[in-house]
């Protein structure tokens, strides 16, 4: 098939690093491309200049055979791209249909017209497959329900090229077939379509070919995936073969570290009990909207309780005070790490020592050198890619940005509780293996962890035990000796019974 979308020569460097060096490839028109590699391999950097959100140093970009000259994303926006991002681009305050109309909205004399607006944008949203009021604010929506309204907008320009980065990462099973749907349709009316994904079984499903970067380089180019295996293009993604992601492995497990006892607040109605052992990795599962993110943030004080107790190796902590719950030993890396992790617009130093840098500013002086020398230490053992310690780290991919959230907490010296929401979300495979080996050294020093995932695969590879939650409710808790992917779903069902092995909780 004939080249429509060619990249050819393509270099981007930023100080201290080579994002990109001469990566040349085509995509037919009508097809879906994956675009896969590490954190860091380039593949956003590529994208930001496939948007004209950035200005390559070299080569140039082609689309139906002419060439492509950016001066802002408004031109790449006429020359018919669009781009959906990981970090979401919506303004939480403007409701559903002012965020896929802005800009272009329908107005006469200077007059918005709101209902023309509201009924148009509910009819597109229908036609593919959503059903989210058009009138409500984006700030109400669950992240999920964000990232289709993302995708609804480059949908609705009708745009040539479309660049879907990450696009299942916030999605429940339901939602992802909508997606998939659409993406086959895109195709059909002849659109491209390019898919980047660390989910390799959605790069297999959907994605006629593939490109991969390691390093900021091409490493490799399939036209087909017939004949291409997951081992392979996992090897040609770390540069080296990695037999079980998982890694899993039994350790001694303590007396209860954590314990939860009627838990329950303004958006978790429902009483919530567990406990989590020293050493122990307890896993969280269930749908979008089940409650295991809101459980959480009751137990690290991001949200206030109006009843139950939380308590550590037996003293009940504070409630609603994530200070004190830092100062008691609980910690929580976020679902959402744009909005409720990173400090944007801050370095990448400061990002990891914000909480523990209070252990070293003796009479409130900060201690600048013991600053930099424990952001260097963490950059160094946890790998993650920076050219300094003092780059901001809105710059740093999605997946090094959650690396130093999860540095910042192990900085602080009395951790005994980890709670990680989502802690691979958008995570390459190299990286996401650094991670869970993190957590299991981390167990073995007694930490009880907790781990919230919506990828059941991923929940019961790394976990000792695995809580299913199902509309606000804790409805059934598995040992590991009998995990299987058919009873967790089905306790994570609310129209399906909780089958044997599993204590069902009432």
């Amino acid at each position: 098939m004939q080249a429509f979308l060619e990249f050819r020569d393509i270099s981007k460097a930023y100080p201290g690093v080579k994002a990109l060096q001469s990566v040349s490839f085509a995509v037919p028109k009508g097809s879906v491309h994956g675009l896969i590699g590490e954190n860091g391999a380039g593949k956003s950097t590529l994208i930001r200049i496939l948007s004209g959100d950035a200005a390559a140093n070299t080569g140039e970009i082609r689309i139906g055979g002419e060439v492509q000259h950016y001066a802002s994303t408004r031109d790449a926006y006429h020359a018919g791209v669009a781009v959906v991002h990981q970090e979401l681009q919506l303004v939480p305050e403007l409701t559903v249909a002012e965020n896929l109309r802005l800009g272009r909205f329908p107005a006469s004399g200077g007059v918005i017209n709101f209902r023309h607006m509201f009924d148009d944008v509910g009819a597109k949203l229908r036609d593919i497959g959503i059903e989210t009021d058009p009138r409500e604010k984006v700030a109400r929506l669950s992240i999920g329900e964000r990232q289709m309204i993302e995708i609804a907008k480059a949908v609705m320009i009708d745009a040539r090229v479309i660049a879907l980065d990450e696009p299942t990462s916030s999605l429940s099973s339901r939602e992802s077939e909508i997606l998939f749907k659409l993406i086959e349709r895109l195709k059909a009316e002849g659109k491209i379509i390019l898919y980047i994904s660390h989910r390799l079984d959605e790069i297999f499903r959907l994605c006629d070919g593939c490109t991969v970067l390691r390093d900021g380089k091409l490493a490799a180019h399939h036209e087909s995936l017939k004949e291409v295996s997951r081992d392979q293009l996992v090897a040609e993604m770390v540069g080296r073969e990695i037999a079980d992601i998982w890694g899993w492995r039994p350790r001694d497990l303590g007396e209860p570290r954590l314990v939860v006892d009627h838990l329950a607040g303004e958006r978790l109605k429902h009483p919530a009990s567990f406990a989590a052992r020293s050493g122990e990795i307890v896993g969280f599962f269930g749908l979008v909207g089940a409650g295991r993110s809101e459980l959480m943030r009751l137990i690290y004080g991001a949200d206030p309780a109006r009843q139950g107790k939380v308590s550590i190796d037996g003293e009940e902590t504070p409630l609603g005070d994530p200070r004190k719950s830092i100062r008691n030993g609980i910690v929580l890396c976020p679902e959402d790490r744009k909005f409720d992790g990173i400090v944007q617009g801050r370095s990448v130093a400061e990002n990891i020592t914000i909480s523990s840098s209070r252990h070293y500013s003796p009479g409130g002086l900060l201690n600048f050198r013991k600053e930099a020398e424990t952001a260097e230490n963490f950059i160094k053992s946890m790998r993650i890619r920076t050219p300094s310690r003092r780059q901001d780290i809105v710059n740093l991919s999605g997946g090094n940005q959650q690396k130093v959230i999860l540095a910042r907490w192990l900085s602080e010296p009395d951790v005994k509780v980890l709670i990680v929401d989502e802690p691979t979300r958008g995570i390459d495979v190299g990286a996401k293996a650094e991670i869970y080996e993190t957590l299991y050294q981390l167990a073995e020093k007694g930490l009880a962890i907790v781990v919230v995932s919506s990828e059941l695969p991923e929940v019961m590879g790394i976990s000792d035990r695995v809580i299913v939650m199902c509309e606000g409710h804790i409805r059934a808790e598995f040992t590991r000796a009998d995990f299987s992917e058919r009873k967790l779903l089905a306790a994570a069902l609310p129209d399906r019974k909780v089958e044997p092995a599993a204590r069902v909780v009432q």
